[in-house]
């Protein structure tokens, strides 16, 4: 039996009745159209402050989320950790525009880095770009147009953010997560977390990027970062993932008439991934972070350990998968040694929905993914009762 298939380990901290409702969930979840009428009437109660939090919290949000405040998310960090399986506190709160919200955002980061420092079961911190500085400023930079002078200003305090972070980071030795956003405001964040990597990146791999490999350029990027890397003597630090945003990135190309640059199929993104990968390993300038729910690619992540004679437990080399999907990867990874961890998202229920809405719906496009994890729940239920 090949490992992600042993249910009794994937579920073992799942009740029978966790396992009904996350069945429940991915029977919903599989259904385009419910998601999308789900997903716009949820909003709606919430902006009209019906009383469906409750609704919300029992259901959706404690499946895919840790809790409202790090101090929620302990009894969930504790029972992953039992298993040997970490977690990174993810503050999912998205789409903010004011600058009082990035600096209270910046300030849950720094607690974060506080928080993971005083606990073995947390090994990195996470933010995402757009966090800390509005999507139309990177936006901005990223297609070349003059800033005002109250965007410099504004960009200056973006900046300043995200280096304010990074000394956190570099003082507490504890390793930072930075996550990929769309394409057309990526740039401006790759150019902020190379001088980051530049600057805490000199002794080790601290500070980590994103590589959205359903985009066709992020090998060719990684190589030409690589050639930079070593020019200038600092290390790599990558989460690779397959993406986010596809739907959006191929819709909004096609609306403005330019080539898309999401990989032609899923096969074509499939390829690109592993390459990354490949190319990463038993290189000692880099770190990786697979972040993965494709058993596939796992297999061949795990092959290519074997075949380097690198530690299952280097410290270069993480399994990350989103906490509420593919346990049976990340339980059957730490049961099997690895290095494992699960994004664990937090954040206030009403500010948390556009991260669940957008798990939804990539659950949705996913082919094959939510079929996995109901046939992984029927087999699991099927075997406690025989």
């Amino acid at each position: 039996m090949k490992i992600f298939d042993n249910t009794e380990i994937a579920f073992s901290l799942k009740s029978y009745s966790e396992l009904l409702r996350a069945n429940f969930l991915y029977k919903m979840i599989q259904n385009q159209r419910l998601v999308r009428i789900g997903s716009a009437l949820t909003n709606f109660a919430l902006k009209v402050n019906l009383p469906v939090e409750g609704i919300i919290r029992a259901t959706v949000f404690n499946h895919f989320c840790g809790g409202v405040t790090e101090e929620d998310c302990v009894p969930t960090i504790n029972l992953l950790h039992s298993k040997g399986v970490s977690s990174v506190l993810d503050y999912s709160v998205e789409g903010k525009e004011a600058e009082s919200e990035f600096d209270d955002t910046l300030a849950k980061i720094l607690k974060v880095i506080d928080f993971g420092k005083e606990n073995k079961a947390i090994p990195f911190a996470v933010f995402k770009p757009t966090g800390l500085g509005r999507f139309a400023l990177f936006q901005k930079i990223t297609e070349k147009e003059v800033l005002t002078p109250v965007e410099e200003i504004e960009w200056t305090r973006v900046k300043e953010r995200f280096h304010t972070i990074g000394e956190a980071a570099y003082k507490k030795g504890f390793p930072l997560l930075i996550d990929g956003e769309e394409s057309w405001m990526q740039d401006a964040a790759d150019v902020l977390i190379e001088e980051m990597m530049e600057t805490y990146n000199k002794e080790r791999a601290l500070v980590f990027n994103t590589l959205q490999m359903y985009r066709h350029d992020r090998l060719e990027y990684l190589k030409v970062l690589n050639e930079r890397a070593l020019e200038k003597g600092f290390f790599i630090g990558m989460k690779v993932v397959r993406g986010a945003y596809m739907e959006k990135e191929r819709e909004r190309a096609k609306e403005k008439g330019y080539d898309s640059p999401i990989c032609i199929d899923k096969r074509a993104t499939d390829i690109n991934f592993d390459a990354a990968v490949l190319y990463m390993m038993n290189r000692p300038n880099m770190a990786l972070f697979a972040g993965t729910h494709n058993e596939h690619s796992t297999y061949l992540v795990m092959n290519w350990v074997k075949k380097y004679n690198i530690s299952k437990t280097d410290k270069n080399l993480w399994f990350g998968q989103l906490y509420g999907m593919s346990d049976n990867i990340s339980f059957n990874l730490s049961h099997a040694g690895y290095n494992v961890a699960k994004y664990l998202p937090f954040g206030p229920v009403k500010d948390v929905m556009p991260y669940l809405i957008r798990r939804a719906e990539e659950n949705t496009s996913v082919a094959g993914q939510t079929s996995r994890e109901l046939n992984l729940i029927s087999a699991e239920r099927k075997r406690r009762k025989a």
